[in-house]
């Protein structure tokens, strides 16, 4: 048998017997406080980085560049990912999360700047999705940015457009919340390995004001960049 199943399926028996009984009031219906759309990357612990462990808390989005959007027949759309919370659990608060040295965006600037090869068709059009969206953002970089820099921003550039994007669509009631944050694991904020940085309230993104509307989390409002 393979061994990373093998090695997985036993730490989900110690999984299962810590949860036994944690599902009692989330068994026939899901109430989320929250939806989180995260990327994929596996260093991005959707749930551990909240310090969640209570099923029916988080409804977890994951795919890469943390994308809200999807094409339709009829056009772009609010992911149904992202969306059916909203639509059908009473979830008020969308939390766009995205992470230092994203691989996602990193390959959406390389296409965009023209250094990148072929793509299978799935990652082809996952770049697809997010270029015109960070075009705009490549093209207001200092011409004299390190690379490594110039991707930390377009983390927080895309963050924004995510959370712009539900903001204006009608599918997304206005009493929802919709936050913007990066998950950093590479030094790149203050803080904290692991810490996540808020960077856009509701689109909002001014640091000063977003410190002074909540001095609560003032500590933890923190951007790299406003374009």
């Amino acid at each position: 048998m393979n061994r990373t199943i093998v090695d997985l399926l036993r730490r989900n028996a110690d999984h299962a017997a810590a949860f036994h009984d944690r599902f009692d009031d989330v068994q026939d219906a899901q109430h989320p406080d929250a939806v989180t759309v995260c990327c994929s990357d596996s260093r991005v612990l959707q749930d551990s980085m909240w310090g969640n462990d209570d099923p029916g808390h988080v409804f977890t989005v994951g795919n890469i560049g943390n994308r809200v959007v999807q094409r339709t027949a009829d056009g772009e759309a609010v992911s149904g990912d992202v969306l059916y919370p909203i639509a059908h659990t009473g979830t008020e608060t969308a939390i766009v999360v995205g992470h230092t040295g994203c691989g996602a965006v990193t390959a959406t600037y390389d296409a965009i700047t023209g250094d990148i090869g072929d793509e299978p068709a799935g990652i082809e059009h996952c770049v697809d999705l997010l270029k015109p969206r960070l075009e705009p953002g490549v093209e207001a970089l200092p011409d004299d940015i390190e690379r490594t820099a110039a991707i930390n921003r377009l983390v927080e550039y895309n963050v924004d457009r995510q959370v712009e994007f539900l903001r204006e669509s009608d599918d997304v009631p206005d009493d929802v919340s919709v936050i913007g944050v990066v998950y950093d694991f590479q030094d790149v904020y203050s803080g904290q390995r692991g810490e996540v940085h808020v960077i856009n309230v509701d689109g909002e993104t001014d640091v000063e004001q977003l410190r002074d509307a909540d001095p609560e989390i003032a500590s933890r409002v923190e951007r790299l960049e406003e374009f």
